[in-house]
């Protein structure tokens, strides 16, 4: 029987039909829109989100020939996706990637508090994370708050509304509120931590297994070309879904999503923090297993910043152009930190921004597109390091894998073998195991990924550049932390300009 997996990523939403074999038949994809009212801010329209996905969903519907036996989603996670009693939205979306609570992030940094809720359930709070928007909405949104019903991130919205239920998946439970050691609940004593006992009544009941699945509402299978009753099924969220999509299931297994994100991740199977809060600390949605995660602020849309500066058409262009630069870009280092949200791994900085170090009258277009592309696979290294687990290989996905000189550089740069997936989109691969095994037709994600994940051409690390860029990387950690001095300045600088502008 053939399947519809969703993937509702932040800039592009997926619809994947696969056939009676597990094979990816019919890819649709559609442009997501990010709003920016204010600096720093970043939205979505749930009910535009919502008709997207619907939309990809009646396209593959319409082209998958058979009965459909499930419909799986995935999506971004965090952020907060508020509703009312009736199931409709109460405003925006806030993403993920929104940096509005950022000032009280640092207080709670200043006090300790974010050292302390990592002590309980392995992650460090950022901006964008449901604790921090739901305090600053009490303090500058109280209406919207007393509207809302329910906190919700995105793929517990596109359940409800396809499936008429309210959850939190047990991936998207996480963070901030999750308990590692009993995925079904939340931790009342890191509520209570943030101050958010209030807010308890917001938080809807966390769903694994079984409870994952529910029939397809009567109400909308006419709009997604599916027959009323078919099986909705809540995936991880997408950083796990793309994990099980490449089939990194297994402790000390590695991938990295070269996305929206770049998402560095390493499988566990115990909860072991480190001296030094780091990442997020993500359930895999395999039972017993974990992510230990490190989700930067900053990804391919930094590929496509420096695209269009340098005036070229495709990011594919700025990689072909720094090919013809000599491996460390003739001593130029960037320090890829361009989100206005600063960053969230492997350290949190609300303040970090970009720089390009070392720049003279010797370098041109050749050796700045050179040093963007290594900025942004040193930090790769860097999260891998942070997650404090040297693995065999490194599987990536995402957007930024289908170029095999990228592939080549992050085998380069981090010293390990690269490889990918046959699938186009993992994350929704992903969703299709865990949606076989929520369904009851494989018996275990180890059976779903051994016979439905596919992987292929590793990418070996060239032994004359290991040296060059280890050294590389030690250099570019030092000149981090002697730029992270002068953030504070800079970031004033910005609210200043800002302010004016307004």
């Amino acid at each position: 029987m053939a399947a519809i997996c969703v993937d509702a990523g932040t800039t592009v939403i997926k619809a994947v039909g696969y056939d009676d074999g597990g094979r990816e038949t019919v890819v649709v994809r559609q442009p997501a829109h990010v709003l920016h009212p204010k600096p720093g801010w970043a939205e979505q329209d749930m009910m535009q989100v919502r008709n997207s996905v619907f939309g990809v969903v009646r396209a593959v519907a319409n082209q998958l020939p058979g009965r459909v036996e499930f419909l799986a989603v995935t999506a971004q996670g965090d952020g907060a996706w508020l509703i009312d009693h009736t199931g409709a939205p109460t405003g925006h979306a806030v993403l993920w990637n929104d940096s509005r609570a950022t000032s009280i992030v640092e207080q709670w940094s200043g006090a300790g508090l974010l050292a302390e809720a990592y002590r309980r359930n392995g992650s460090v709070t950022f901006a964008g994370l449901p604790n921090a928007i739901l305090s600053w909405m009490r303090a500058h949104d109280p209406g919207r708050l007393a509207a809302s019903a329910a906190l919700l991130t995105c793929g517990g919205w596109l359940f409800g509304q396809l499936a008429g239920v309210v959850i939190m998946e047990e991936s998207d439970a996480s963070a901030p509120f999750g308990n590692p050691h009993n995925r079904s609940h939340y931790d009342p004593q890191l509520l209570e931590l943030f101050d958010l006992a209030w807010a308890e009544r917001l938080l809807p009941p966390v769903a694994d297994g079984g409870r994952r699945v529910a029939p397809l509402c009567d109400g909308v299978a006419a709009e997604v070309c599916l027959p009323a009753g078919t099986p909705v099924v809540a995936a991880p969220y997408d950083i796990a879904s793309t994990a099980i999509g490449v089939g990194a299931i297994q402790p000390g297994q590695a991938c990295c999503i070269l996305g929206t994100t770049l998402c560095t991740e390493v499988v566990t199977d115990r909860v072991t923090l480190g001296p030094e809060p780091l990442g997020l600390t993500v359930s895999l949605g395999v039972a017993g297993h974990h992510l230990r995660a490190m989700p930067t602020l900053a990804g391919t849309q930094v590929l496509t910043w420096a695209t269009e500066q340098l005036g070229l058409t495709r990011p594919n262009q700025l990689i072909e152009l720094a090919n013809h630069a000599r491996p460390g870009a003739s001593g130029l280092v960037f320090l890829p930190y361009l989100s206005p949200a600063g960053e969230r791994a492997p350290f949190v900085a609300p303040q970090a921004c970009g720089a390009l170090l070392g720049l003279c009258l010797e370098h041109g277009r050749e050796e700045f597109a050179r040093a963007v592309v290594e900025g942004l696979t040193l930090v790769i290294r860097d999260c891998l390091a942070a997650c404090g687990v040297t693995p065999a290989e490194l599987r990536i996905c995402g957007g930024g894998a289908a170029n095999d000189d990228w592939a080549q550089l992050i085998a380069d740069i981090v010293g390990l073998p690269v490889r990918r997936c046959t699938d186009t989109e993992t994350g929704a691969r992903g969703a299709y195991v865990v949606g076989r095994v929520a369904t009851g037709a494989m018996a275990s994600a180890e059976e779903a990924v051994a016979q439905y994940v596919n992987i292929r051409d590793p990418f070996e690390p060239d032994p004359a550049l290991t040296p060059r860029y280890d050294d590389l990387f030690g250099r570019f950690v030092q000149l981090r932390q002697h730029a992270a001095g002068g953030w504070p300045q800079l970031a004033a600088l910005r609210q200043e300009a800002n302010v004016g502008h307004a």
